[in-house]
C-alpha cells in the first residue's frame, strides 16, 4: 500500500508508470476511480452541511456527538477508499496546518503544569491544569478534530469538475430553502423554533438559536452564487435564478436584525466586486469589454441587487432591521455592552499573553477578571480575534493569522483560473469568508460548528487546485494534441505538466 501526497498545485493522482509519457504532450492525463466508500464519504460530507444547521447548529451535545460520530464514518470510508485503490491519498493543502496547530495547543493546555495556588487573586477553578476549565478545552479538541477530518475529505474527495458542481449547489440550495424556512418561522412562530421549541433566554431565527448565528450561515450560503454572478461564470439565462437565490438569504439575513451581519453582507458585496475589477485587470491578452462599460456594467449589478434587498425587507415587514442601526446610535451604550466584554478580555490577555486561559474556558475566567459585580457569566467575548488571544494566547493567535494569510493568499491565485465555473467558486468562496471574518469583530459565529463547517468548506473550495477545473474549458483557450487512452469508466481529468509535482512515497 502507498501514500499518495496530493500536492497543492495539482492534488491529482497518478501512478509513476503513466506520469513519463504523459508529460511530453504538454497535459498530463489522470484517471481518478472512485469508489462506493468514496462516493459515501462525499455523501457524508453534503449531509454534514446539512444537518449541521438544522440541528440548532450543532450547539448541544447530542448534536455535537453526532457531528463527530459523522467525521468517523468518514475517516472509517477514507481508508476502505484506501485499501480499495491501494493507496491513501492526502492533501498537502497548508491550511490543514493550523487546525492541527490549534489542535496540539489545546492538548498541550491539558498538561498539569500549573500549581492551583498560582491563580492569583481573581475568582478562577483551583486546577493543575495550563486550562482553567480542562473540560470545555476537552470539548473544544473534539469539535476541532471532527472538523479537520471534515476539512481534509472535503480536500480529498472533492476531486472532480462535477463534485465541486455538486458540492456548490447543495450549498446554494440548501442557503436558499433555510432561508425560506427562516423568513417562514419568523412571520408565523418568531418566538419559537421548528413552531415548538421556544427560547425565552435567546433570540432565535429558523433552526438557528441565535440569529447572529444564522445570518453568519446567510453570509457563507449566499456568498457562492454571488461569486457565480460577479463573475459571469453562469449562462444568462439562469442568471436571473442565481440572483433571487442570493437576494432571498440576504432578504433573511437582514430580517435578523444583526448589524454585524447587515455590515459583514456589505463588505462581502464590495470584496466580490472588487475581486472581479482585480481580475479583469489581469487579463490583458483576452479581449474585454471596454472599461466604462464594465464599470456600468458592475455598478448597475450592485445597486439593482442592493436596492431588491431592501425593497424586500420593506415589503416583508421588516422596517426594524433598518431602523435598528440608526436607533443604536442615539443609545448611550450602542455597542449593547460589548465595549465593557472588551474591556475585560483585554485584562485577561494581558494576564496570560503567551498560551492563554485555555481554549473554551473564557466563560470561567470571565467572572475572575469583571470589573462590575462579578456575577455575569459571559461564554463568549463578542470578538473572536480577542477571544483567540484569550483561549490560546499569542501562540493561538499566531495560528489563526496563519490561516487567514494563507487562505487569501491561494485563493487569489485560484481566482486566476481558466475556467471561469472555478473562477466565480473562488470569489465567492473568498467573499464569504472574509464576510464572516468581519462578523467576528462583532460576535462569535464561528463558535458554532454548522457556522465553522461551511467556513471551512468554503475555505476549500477557495484555495482547492486544478483537478476541479473544467478540462473542456482550458482546452477550449488552449488546444492542445490529446493523449491517447483506452477506454476506462474512471474519471479522467487533465492538468497542464507544470502543476503535477504530486509525488508518491511508499510506506
Amino acid at each position: 500500500m502507498t501514500t499518495s501526497i496530493l500536492s497543492p498545485e495539482s492534488d491529482a493522482l497518478v501512478s509513476p508508470a503513466q506520469a513519463p509519457a504523459a508529460v511530453s504532450t504538454g497535459y498530463v492525463t489522470y484517471r481518478i476511480r472512485h469508489t462506493l466508500a468514496s462516493r459515501f464519504a462525499f455523501l457524508m460530507v453534503c449531509l454534514a452541511i446539512i444537518l449541521s444547521a438544522l440541528a440548532y447548529g450543532t450547539v448541544h451535545y447530542w448534536a455535537l456527538g453526532i457531528f463527530f460520530l459523522g467525521g468517523v464514518t468518514i475517516l472509517i470510508l477514507w481508508l476502505i477508499d484506501s485499501w480499495n485503490l491501494g493507496t491513501f491519498r492526502i492533501s498537502r493543502n497548508v491550511l490543514q496546518l493550523p487546525l492541527l496547530g490549534m489542535f496540539l495547543l489545546g492538548v498541550f493546555q491539558l498538561l498539569p503544569l500549573r500549581h492551583p495556588e498560582d491563580v492569583g487573586t481573581h475568582s478562577i477553578p483551583l486546577v493543575s491544569s495550563l486550562s482553567f476549565d480542562p473540560y470545555s478545552t476537552r470539548l473544544i479538541l473534539v469539535q476541532i478534530a471532527a472538523l479537520a477530518i471534515y476539512f481534509a475529505a472535503v480536500l480529498v474527495f472533492t476531486d472532480t469538475p462535477k463534485r465541486l458542481r455538486l458540492l456548490v449547489r447543495t450549498i446554494g440550495v440548501f442557503g436558499f430553502f433555510l432561508a425560506i424556512f427562516g423568513l417562514t418561522q419568523s412571520f408565523t412562530s418568531p418566538d419559537k423554533i421548528y413552531w415548538m421549541r421556544e427560547l425565552p433566554q435567546s433570540q432565535a431565527f429558523g433552526p438557528f438559536i441565535n440569529r447572529h448565528h444564522f445570518a453568519g450561515y446567510m453570509e457563507l450560503a449566499l456568498a457562492l452564487p454571488l461569486g457565480l454572478v460577479f463573475t459571469g461564470a453562469i449562462e444568462k439565462e439562469k442568471k436571473f435564478i442565481y440572483i433571487f437565490a442570493a437576494g432571498l438569504m440576504a432578504v433573511a439575513l437582514i430580517m435578523t436584525n444583526s448589524r454585524g451581519g447587515i455590515i459583514s453582507l456589505v463588505a462581502e458585496i464590495l470584496f466580490a466586486a472588487m475581486g472581479l475589477r482585480r481580475h479583469r485587470h489581469k487579463k490583458r491578452h483576452e479581449e474585454r469589454p471596454p472599461r466604462i462599460r464594465s464599470a456600468a456594467m458592475k455598478a448597475g449589478l450592485a445597486l439593482a441587487l442592493i436596492v431588491a434587498l431592501f425593497g424586500g425587507v420593506v415589503l416583508l415587514g421588516g422596517e426594524d432591521a433598518l431602523t435598528r442601526i440608526v436607533g443604536s446610535v442615539n443609545t448611550d451604550d450602542p455597542t449593547t455592552g460589548r465595549a465593557h466584554f472588551w474591556g475585560v478580555t483585554l485584562d485577561i490577555i494581558k494576564t496570560h499573553p503567551w498560551i492563554g486561559t485555555g481554549l473554551g474556558a473564557f466563560g470561567v475566567v470571565y467572572t475572575g477578571y469583571d470589573s462590575r459585580n462579578g456575577m455575569y457569566r459571559l461564554e463568549q467575548a463578542h470578538n473572536d480575534y480577542l477571544q483567540v488571544l484569550s483561549d490560546g494566547g499569542i501562540i493561538g493567535a499566531v495560528i489563526a493569522l496563519f490561516f487567514v494569510v494563507n487562505l487569501f493568499r491561494m485563493g487569489f491565485t485560484r481566482r486566476d483560473s481558466r475556467d471561469e465555473f472555478r473562477r466565480g467558486v473562488a470569489t465567492g468562496a473568498m467573499a464569504g469568508c472574509f464576510a464572516v471574518l468581519v462578523h467576528s469583530f462583532f460576535d462569535f459565529t464561528l463558535h458554532t460548528p454548522a457556522n465553522a463547517l461551511l467556513f471551512l468548506v468554503l475555505a476549500a473550495l477557495a484555495t482547492m487546485n486544478g483537478r476541479v477545473e473544467d478540462v473542456h474549458s482550458r482546452r477550449k483557450r488552449r488546444p492542445r494534441r490529446k493523449l491517447d487512452t483506452a477506454p476506462s469508466r474512471t474519471t479522467s481529468t487533465a492538468l497542464p505538466a507544470s502543476q503535477t509535482d504530486a509525488p508518491v512515497a511508499s510506506v
